[in-house]
């Protein structure tokens, strides 16, 4: 196996490790009762915010070079933007969204298709109100997939009246704040752990700011390449204390803190290993080959792991516990790779690449 030269190592690192604690935390399950029962053995941030965390330092990249190119940033530019988002995401949320009706409706797995609706196509099933009983892991995508909207068009208005750097900047702090003060504003001091997670942690509006912490290291990285440099070990340094507390600090899902200012902080750890994430461009050998490939599937891992693996595996061949689940566990990992690798190969990657055929690539 060989690395891409063309990534940043330290970011697929970044991005591997997010997928690994996702599909650990999905998996769990099967080794209850085993020599692993409670591997990985400590706790960590949300895999999921390290996503957001890094989708928003990536496209804010993207949106930085577009806003200080020559020409204006003008509406093809937003045009061009959401092409290739779409291009990269849509395709594959929408077959696995198909396959999650079909093992519902036939009851391979627990659910309802009651619950499915064209929501689920516009991505507005949890935009801010509570889901669930169907395609759980969908919550983060909607998220994605509303930043791609709401990030742009607030950049390009703001850019009518501020400078490029500015504009982006001001951006950044509006989509950091207004999150924050929306869960601070349905703070509900009655709610259970079940409500807390699909009211606050899986809706749209609660969450965009976990994107925007990622938006706020790219202005840095972009304007203050020199004090970014200088910050990794400092960031390191703060991003592991405050990791520690995190973890550590037990907080009830009917507190304030865990309704407002646990979706902020967790994110904000993400983003301060960033400096030190960016700074190893290269990686040789098997191991880091392994590691960017994960990274290069980690969007198929995301979306096939939970409903069409792990809970099939739940549903219809529970583990027993001992050798049975170690043997299962093996099988989850195995058949998550494998299939996420094929899907990756076949579909994800060719339906990318549409967006750089002629046809598709005309400016209006």
């Amino acid at each position: 196996m060989k690395t891409d030269d063309n990534r940043i190592f330290g970011l697929d690192i970044f991005r591997a490790f997010a997928i690994i604690l996702v599909v650990l935390g999905h998996g769990g399950f099967m080794l209850t009762d085993t020599i692993l029962d409670g591997f990985p053995y400590f706790k960590m941030i949300d895999g999921v915010d390290i996503f957001f965390v890094l989708s928003g330092f990536l496209i804010g990249g993207i949106l930085l070079k577009e806003l200080n190119k020559k020409d204006k940033f003008k509406v093809p530019d937003l045009i061009q933007f959401w092409k290739r988002r779409w291009f990269r995401t849509l395709p594959n949320y929408y077959l696995i969204l198909l396959l999650n009706y079909i093992v519902v409706k036939y009851g391979i797995i627990n659910g309802s298709v009651e619950y499915f609706n064209f929501h689920f196509l516009t991505f507005t099933h949890n935009f801010s109100t509570p889901f669930f009983e169907f395609f759980w892991e969908s919550w983060s995508l909607s998220v994605e997939e509303w930043f791609y909207i709401f990030t742009p068009l607030l950049i390009y208005g703001l850019y009518k009246i501020l400078p490029s750097k500015s504009s982006f900047l001001v951006a950044t702090i509006i989509m950091i704040t207004m999150p924050l003060i929306y869960r601070y504003s349905i703070y509900n001091p009655k709610i259970d752990g079940f409500w807390w997670d699909v009211t606050f942690r899986k809706t749209v509006l609660c969450r965009l700011d976990s994107i925007g912490y990622g938006l706020l290291f790219a202005w840095v990285y972009y304007y203050y390449s020199k004090f970014w440099k200088k910050i990794k070990i400092p960031a390191f340094v703060l991003g592991t204390i405050l990791l520690v507390f995190i973890v550590n600090y037990d907080s009830p899902p009917h507190s304030l803190y865990k309704q407002t200012i646990f979706f902020s902080l967790s994110p904000f750890i993400a983003m301060l290993f960033l400096p030190i994430a960016e700074s190893y461009k290269k990686g040789s050998g098997f191991i880091p080959a392994a590691i960017q490939h994960i990274s290069k599937i980690s969007y198929s891992m995301y979306l096939i792991n939970l409903a069409l693996v792990a809970q099939v595996i739940q549903s219809n061949f529970p583990p027993t516990g001992g050798v049975d689940g170690l043997l299962k566990y093996l099988i989850y990992w195995t058949i998550v790779i494998l299939a996420s690798t094929f899907l990756f190969n076949y579909f994800e990657r060719p339906m990318t690449k549409l967006r750089d055929k002629r046809i598709f690539s005309k400016r209006v």
